[in-house]
């Protein structure tokens, strides 16, 4: 179930091969074990687009490309789960990441007005910074931790389902005779 779920939502890899953004990476591309859909490939994707999802960042689907390239996972769904952070999902995340890292570090609050610009990153970075990016890398490590197991149990749960049909289908024909 998982894999079909999941194949339904994907793009073409060839499409993802010819796109300008992507090819920078060359022959890399050509890997086969970027573009298999299996248990493996799929929860080091999971993990590798989460994760990437909540770094602050304006090349975050590079840098899933990039990890699913070093890691040999599948590369369309990696990139795909960055945009679990969008324009639209983008300040509750990230005020949420901040208020994350102030309680973590336990300094005093400072006014959060997130703009999705290069230049208020630059320029929060010495007053709301430290707790923002602390928060940002504890919910990215969360985020791909959880991503990782919870597609693995998916998978699994699913696989053991299907055996468990093809089982009771075949009984159902011995009996049926």
């Amino acid at each position: 179930m998982p894999k079909k779920f999941i194949q339904r939502f994907l793009p073409d890899h060839q499409k993802i091969k010819q796109n300008k953004a992507v090819n920078m990476f060359g022959d890399l591309l050509h890997d086969a074990n970027l573009w298999h859909l299996n248990r493996r490939s799929a929860r080091g994707a999971f993990a590798i687009g989460l994760f990437n999802a909540f770094i602050p960042v304006p090349f975050q689907m590079w840098l899933s490309a990039f990890g699913a390239i070093i890691f040999k996972v599948n590369l369309p769904l990696s990139v795909a789960l960055v945009w679990v952070s969008n324009p639209l999902t983008m300040p509750p995340l990230f005020y949420g990441c901040y208020l994350l890292g102030e309680w973590v570090l336990g300094g005093e609050k400072q006014p959060f007005k997130f703009q999705l610009s290069w230049d208020w990153l630059v320029t929060s970075l010495s007053t709301i910074g430290p707790a923002f990016i602390t928060g940002c890398l504890i919910a990215a490590s969360v985020a791909a931790i959880i991503g990782f197991f919870g597609i693995d149990l998916m998978w699994r749960y699913s696989v053991k389902k299907s055996w468990q049909q093809r089982k009771q289908l075949r009984i159902n024909r011995e009996l049926d005779k």
